[in-house]
Parts: structure tokens; C-alpha cells; sequence
């Protein structure tokens, strides 16, 4: 008539087994957050090495510093490959569809204009054109924002640039190693020695004193342009492809 020993132990075991169970998935509940987290810090860098890489293949084939690319992007698209501007810019470095075209064509891209790849090696491929054509980062700039006709018209008359491409200078000239005042304040002593650089195999047509965009723009094979430290920005920036400084 004692007491059943077996009963109290049975149900102390189960108590003990679905305590344990419920400790166990507390325990794993955070394992599972941190791998969660981790797939996702993965993913998102995942994301960015890529974009990483063709900024550096950019940088490389076309001799101009990753952070002169970086920066561009940054600024026109905030890194969103989707981007959109209302006047039609396209993509991470915000290339108008005429000059994607142009780009298309010239270096073999494919044909989505928002493939980070294919926007990178272009805006790229534009930015060492531009700098060719006037010689210094700030100039290369403000016909990147305002295209090369309005700035070539900035240069002849002195029509101010747009608030716009103003603010993009103010902006942008620093992180590329420019003086907005200083490099826009007159034109180059030559507005035409860019036609005459080795980037071009063919010469570009000038008309009524009108230069055209060259139907050939620079080979990987055109020189490197320094990136200097922001100490060594002085009004002659870059040591030309030549390898004379300007006078």
C-alpha cells in the first residue's frame, strides 16, 4: 500500500525532457539569428565585390583611379544599378542613352545599359575621354554633368554652367583631386590638343569651330593617369601622356 515510486519518477522524467527540449531551442534560437545574419553580410558583400571588381577592370583598362569611378558613382546614383534620372541618365554612373550608344558601340558592351558592368566600363571609358579632351579632373566634371557641347560653350562664351552642374563640382572636384574656380576659370591654351593625343588612331573632324566627340576613344594601352594625394593638387595636376608638363 506504499507509495508508487515509478509514477512520480516517469512524469519528473517527462518534465525534465521538455524542459531540456524547451532550453535547447532558446540555445539555438540566436545560433539561428547569427547565421541568419551571416548569410545576409555575406549576400550583401557578395553583392558589392562584384561591383568592386569592375570598377577595378574599369580603372585599369582606362588608366584613372578606382576612387575617381567610386566617387562618380556615389554622387549619380548612390549605387543603385536601377537608377533613373528624369532627364534619362541611366545606371550606376548615369550615362544618357545617345552617349550609351555611342559607348555601346565603341567598346563592344551588350545591350542593357543598367548591367553594372557595362555602365561601369563606359562611364569609365567617358570620364578618360573627357579628361583628354580638357586636360584636368574638374573640366572633366562639368562636361560629364553638362556634356561636352555645354561646356564647350561655357569655355567660348562664358555662359555660367548650370546651378546644377555647379553644386555637382562643388561636390565632386575635391574627391577627384579638382579646384572648380581655378580649372574652370579659362580654357586650355590648345582647345584642340586633345585631338592631337595617341588615345585617337584617326583623326576627329572639327567643324565651324565645332569639336566632335572621336569616333575612337582610348585604348587600354594610353598611360595611366596619376592619382596624386590631396597635398600634391597644384593648378598642373596631371603630367600628360606625353610626358612634358604643360607650360
Amino acid at each position: 500500500m506504499g507509495a508508487d515510486p515509478v509514477r512520480p519518477r516517469c512524469c519528473t522524467s517527462r518534465r525534465r525532457a521538455l524542459s531540456l527540449a524547451l532550453l535547447a531551442s532558446l540555445a539555438s534560437a540566436p545560433a539561428t539569428a547569427i547565421a541568419r545574419g551571416e548569410t545576409a553580410t555575406a549576400q550583401s558583400s557578395s553583392a558589392v565585390t562584384p561591383i568592386a571588381a569592375h570598377v577595378a577592370e574599369a580603372s585599369r583598362r582606362f588608366g584613372i583611379p578606382e576612387r575617381w569611378i567610386w566617387a562618380v558613382m556615389r554622387v549619380e546614383s548612390a549605387g543603385d544599378v536601377t537608377a533613373l534620372s528624369h532627364a534619362g541618365a541611366m545606371g550606376l554612373m548615369q550615362i544618357m542613352p545617345g552617349t550609351w550608344a555611342e559607348l555601346r558601340a565603341r567598346y563592344r558592351l551588350g545591350r542593357n545599359p543598367y548591367d553594372p558592368r557595362d555602365n561601369i566600363i563606359a562611364g569609365a571609358a567617358y570620364l578618360r575621354e573627357l579628361h583628354d579632351r580638357y586636360g584636368n579632373p574638374t573640366a572633366m566634371l562639368a562636361a560629364y554633368n553638362a556634356g561636352p557641347g555645354r561646356y564647350d560653350e561655357h569655355l567660348a562664351t562664358g555662359r555660367p554652367l548650370p546651378r546644377e552642374t555647379r553644386a555637382y563640382l562643388a561636390m565632386l572636384a575635391p574627391m577627384v583631386g579638382g579646384a572648380p574656380a581655378r580649372a574652370l576659370a579659362s580654357a586650355p591654351a590648345d582647345a584642340l590638343a586633345w585631338t592631337h593625343a595617341p588615345l585617337f588612331s584617326r583623326p576627329v573632324s572639327v567643324t565651324s569651330g565645332t569639336v566632335s566627340t572621336p569616333s575612337v576613344a582610348p585604348r587600354g594601352d594610353a598611360g595611366e593617369i596619376p592619382d596624386p594625394a590631396p597635398s600634391e593638387v597644384e593648378d598642373s595636376l596631371f603630367v600628360p601622356l606625353s610626358g612634358h608638363q604643360p607650360s
